[in-house]
């Protein structure tokens, strides 16, 4: 499989994958919860600790203006990654869940008032969810759905119906961490800026996997994990569009993100410093920094080619399994095999038969091979589906065919036993 990359090269990066696991070779297909770290990543962040460790921002002192150096050029780099117009446009955030918390509640405090609306997905993970419904409870506001075809699309006909004078918000998952699909979110957010209605994209499973352009999408706001994209745990980021940013009340109050303080007033500093009070993980942001260019050393686009090809041979490959019920990718099973921009992505979530979905998982574990059971904190999802929950796989870059193969006899061999 021509990947544009050496993938025996790319594994070495990653020391993790050669280990065993009940004595079998580990086979990772986890990535929709976490990506294994390469080598630079580590190392970075282990020589920062090592030399260069100090607080950022407002120390004159040699280690602290150049641990804010590295800070601040991370800015820039997921800046860069994104396509954002302005620094001022990147906060750092724990990741994906903080920065959905962070537009919810402060976007609750300004603008949300009792029979508003916001409109989310049925295919949300909980953490698209939660924090709305948090909103629901204190401010009398509604939450409106948009439906899912049988097929794992949403229905986009049903979606401009939901629009009326009380919508404020739509807050929609970029891909479905369960069902892979790649939501059009471009044409989505067209249709509410049509309404004068601001969107929030959750990108924690779009970033990983193909290029993003905030401004070609015209997101309001857009959230990621750096734990998903081969980066640190407990880093993310939040971009959202400086005229939104400025609108917005902080989410936290403390050091960093003030201007002045007394005990009679305070005033805040402008964004993105309004939104990140404390002290920043600034060694994680600079892992981050390090796993985004390790991607754009590989390539984006090679990247999105290796794990499509990957997933479409995984379909082909499960599809033969007797019992065998895939959850979604409605465009990858068109019998042509040609592809659409709603393709699955990376993700494919099954059940077998009557087997439970985490005796399948357990098993399969046994052999070695690694994949997630549950309903995936997608909960509503799953009830759509008729199901408790399902099997994932999810690809990395540094899955390969080989890999596949495993987890197909590996099924084959649970399923043989039941």
């Amino acid at each position: 499989m021509e990947t544009g990359y050496n993938i025996q090269d790319v594994r070495a990066d990653f020391p993790i994958l050669a280990r065993e696991v009940h004595g079998k070779p580990l086979v990772y297909l986890d990535n929709g919860a976490t990506t294994q770290k390469p080598l630079c990543v580590l190392d970075a962040m282990r020589d920062e600790y090592l030399n260069v460790n100090a607080n950022v921002h407002r120390g004159v002192h040699y280690l602290s203006v150049q641990a804010t150096e590295l800070h601040e050029q991370a800015r820039e780099t997921v800046r860069r990654f994104i396509n954002a117009r302005s620094v001022s446009e990147i906060v750092f955030t724990r990741g994906t869940t903080e920065g959905l918390n962070l537009v919810a509640s402060t976007f609750g405090d300004e603008f949300l008032k009792p029979g508003d609306e916001v409109i989310v997905s049925t295919m949300e993970h909980h953490s698209n969810i939660v924090p709305w419904q948090l909103q629901a409870h204190k401010r009398g506001i509604k939450l409106r759905v948009i439906p899912m075809t049988d097929g794992g699309v949403l229905d986009l006909e049903a979606y401009k119906g939901l629009f009326n004078e009380k919508t404020r918000m739509v807050s929609v998952m970029h891909v479905s961490n369960v069902l892979g699909t790649v939501n059009p979110v471009k044409q989505m957010i067209a249709i509410a800026h049509e309404h004068d209605v601001p969107v929030m994209v959750d990108g924690a499973q779009s970033t990983p996997h193909f290029a993003i352009d905030v401004q070609d999408l015209d997101c309001d706001f857009f959230v990621f994990s750096g734990h998903k994209m081969y980066g640190p745990t407990g880093i993310g980021v939040l971009y959202g569009k400086e005229s939104w940013l400025e609108k917005l009340p902080p989410y936290q109050g403390g050091g960093e993100m003030i201007e002045h303080v007394s005990f009679e007033k305070t005033t805040f500093e402008r964004p993105p410093l309004k939104f990140e009070a404390g002290t920043p993980d600034y060694v994680a942001t600079h892992g981050l920094a390090k796993a985004i260019e390790y991607m754009e050393h590989l390539g984006l686009d090679n990247i999105e080619r290796h794990e499509r090809e990957l997933t479409r041979y995984a379909l082909s490959q499960l599809r033969d399994i007797p019992g065998m019920h895939i959850y979604g990718h409605a465009a990858d099973l068109l019998s042509d095999g040609q592809a659409n921009d709603m393709q699955g992505d990376a993700v494919i979530s099954f059940n077998v038969g009557d087997i439970h979905h985490m005796d399948m998982g357990t098993l399969l574990d046994q052999l070695g091979i690694a994949v997630r059971t549950g309903h995936h904190c997608a909960q509503p999802l799953m009830d759509r589906l008729g199901v408790l929950g399902t099997v994932r796989a999810s690809f990395a870059l540094y899955n390969t065919r080989e890999e596949v193969d495993v987890l197909v006899a590996g099924i084959r061999r649970v399923s043989q036993m039941f």
